[in-house]
């Protein structure tokens, strides 16, 4: 049951460039369909009801996605549906949306969320999200760690206590946070056992935010606190001058890894996936007997662990394996799996050729 001064931010301001050409501008990663017939933030949406109805959902975007975002999300408020002036990475967007929040409601408590993952175990996932909200109401910042399934480079990790019992419902205090690893070094670990990936999941009252962006990103909270109350009819042209002046700098870096007061929750399972690339899509889908993952009609002979997404078209495979084959009107994509995540490079070798069509 939603609880009173509980609200959520979702993140959804990325442009998805490593799923080009699917993801455009103005129909970035967020807004697609993966799996099922509901977008990565309709299901973000979906699965916080429980906890956050969608009249205490607010969502930072930019102008070329907002219009799709309203249009996706009719249930959401469309004032709280906003677009930032400028890219200025996440800690002055979670910071202008405590600023917002301080002023509609001053025992706000928020929580923060990305707007482009897939949680297949909502149910599961939700046990995690009520006691972080109890931690946040007592003055901590919380954190969620997922249980790493493999040795990722890719994302930060989060250090626990060593015997950290996996699946506790108990906040737990946070050692440190440790950056991307190489793959060494993500291989201890895993094998440590408590070193947990860190999935961008938040938990804090509005003031202690706010407090937090003042001791550690000063310029950045002076400038937000300029701003007058939301609804007021001057706050968004002092948005639009002031937002772009802010630092451009991580919630992890300004705040999260200087703070003292940071507690996590150590999760099992509860089929979390970032979908950061076409990769994790092949993984999310069905495949055959060799492998192939096919969201489209295929024809296969002597063809293995091709994923392949041409709506509206026949693909017959021959002799491949390992590609990823998307089809759209204007552009095709055909790489290696294994350089998935590789595909934001073409989005800027476009960019260098002013093919803004393209993007």
């Amino acid at each position: 049951m939603a609880k009173a001064h509980h609200y959520g931010l979702i993140l959804a301001g990325g442009r998805g460039t490593r799923f080009w050409p699917r993801s455009r501008r103005a129909k970035a990663k967020q807004v697609l369909t993966f799996q099922g017939d509901r977008s990565l933030i309709q299901q973000t949406v979906d699965r916080l009801r429980p906890v956050l109805p969608p009249e205490r959902i607010w969502i930072l975007t930019n102008d070329h996605l907002r219009d799709e975002i309203v249009s996706q999300l009719p249930e959401v408020p469309k004032r709280q549906i906003l677009a930032e002036p400028a890219q200025r990475n996440t800690a002055p967007a979670i910071g202008l949306a405590a600023h917002i929040l301080q002023s509609v409601d001053k025992d706000s408590v928020m929580s923060v969320f990305p707007a482009d993952h897939i949680i297949s175990k909502p149910g599961r996932y939700l046990r995690f999200l009520r006691p972080a909200f109890r931690a946040a109401e007592q003055g901590k910042i919380a954190v969620i760690g997922i249980q790493p399934r493999w040795a990722e480079t890719g994302y930060g990790y989060i250090e626990f206590e060593k015997g950290v019992k996996c699946g506790s419902l108990e906040p737990l205090p946070v050692r440190r946070f440790r950056e991307k690893p190489d793959p060494k070094t993500a291989k201890r670990f895993v094998a440590a056992g408590n070193y947990y990936w860190n999935a961008g999941m938040f938990f804090w009252r509005t003031d202690v935010l706010l407090q937090a962006l003042r001791d550690h990103l000063g310029k950045t909270a002076t400038l937000l606190a300029s701003l007058p109350p939301f609804g007021n009819r001057g706050f968004a042209k002092q948005l639009a001058e002031v937002y772009p002046l802010c630092e451009n700098i991580s919630i992890d870096f300004a705040v999260i890894e200087k703070a003292t007061n940071v507690v996590g929750l150590a999760s099992d399972d509860f089929g979390w996936n970032d979908v950061g690339s076409w990769n994790a899509v092949y993984d999310l889908h069905t495949r055959d007997s060799a492998g192939n993952a096919c969201a489209s009609e295929t024809l296969v002979h002597e063809a293995a662990g091709n994923y392949i997404d041409a709506p509206g078209k026949m693909v017959a495979l021959l002799g491949v394996d390992d590609l990823i084959i998307v089809d759209t009107p204007d552009a095709l994509l055909v790489a290696g799996r294994h350089r998935a995540q590789e595909v934001g490079e073409l989005v800027k070798a476009l960019e260098k050729r002013r093919r803004d069509d393209l993007l």
